[in-house]
């Protein structure tokens, strides 16, 4: 019975910390969109110049973020109902290649900030079975990684192709070299590769560890590595 009470204490306190775990992983997801439409926002009040097309244009992607923004706040509310060791997906058919080409576009004015620029190689057709919000979520932090850490004036990578069973999406920068005993945390919890950087781009350490948990959920695989001043991150899922 003591046993049992040891137990049923040690399986409510780790349920208690995925509670907690998520809550700081919902907020570190609020910072991207958030980003994002201050910097459309800003755009659109510093250049009263731009056409009305373009206009238009910057105030959709600034109301897409704004309802996603508005889609985790929601996922607050539903915390009891979310574990992380067992993420409910909602799988349909997914055009990877028009998500990932909205995504580079959408990341414009983070992008214009550093000087950098996107170079995308993409199949023609380029569809997968899986939760497009939580993949969307996986490649918005890979992306948002390779920004924070790309040299400035350079060039990210973005490439994805097709194999036997599965697909391979990868994201590439210049940038310093990650020394192994930091490559081999990536993925923890709360690990950051620079803090004082980190905390000036609001990057908890938890961006990789939740492309992780939902790329492990989807059966797929991430990986990181860094050699000669490029930093390469590889998502793989299965067909």
């Amino acid at each position: 019975a003591k046993q049992r009470s040891l137990r049923n204490a040690a399986a409510a306190r780790e349920a208690e910390q995925r509670k907690n775990d998520l809550i700081v992983y919902l907020a570190h997801d609020l910072k991207t969109p958030l980003t994002s439409v201050i910097g459309y926002l800003t755009l659109l009040r510093d250049e009263p110049d731009l056409p009305p097309e373009m206009r238009g244009r910057y105030t959709g992607i600034a109301l897409d973020k704004a309802e996603r923004l508005e889609d985790l706040i929601n996922e607050f509310f539903d915390i009891t109902r979310f574990n992380l060791s067992h993420l409910e997906l909602e799988r349909r058919d997914t055009d990877l290649r028009r998500m990932l080409e909205q995504m580079c576009s959408e990341f414009a004015p983070v992008l214009a900030q550093q000087q950098l620029t996107v170079s995308l190689d993409l199949p023609e057709r380029l569809h997968v079975v899986c939760d497009a919000d939580k993949m969307a979520r996986v490649f918005d932090n890979l992306l948002n990684n390779a920004c924070h850490y790309a040299y400035p004036a350079s060039t990210v990578y973005v490439r994805a192709w097709q194999e036997k069973g599965h697909v391979t999406i990868t994201f590439r920068n210049a940038g310093a070299t990650i020394p192994p005993e930091k490559l081999s945390r990536m993925f923890e919890q709360f690990f950051r590769l620079d803090t004082s950087r980190a905390s000036r781009t609001g990057n908890a350490g938890l961006g990789l560890a939740i492309a992780r948990e939902i790329v492990n959920a989807h059966g797929g695989a991430i990986t990181a590595k860094s050699a000669q001043e490029q930093i390469l991150f590889t998502v793989t899922l299965p067909l």
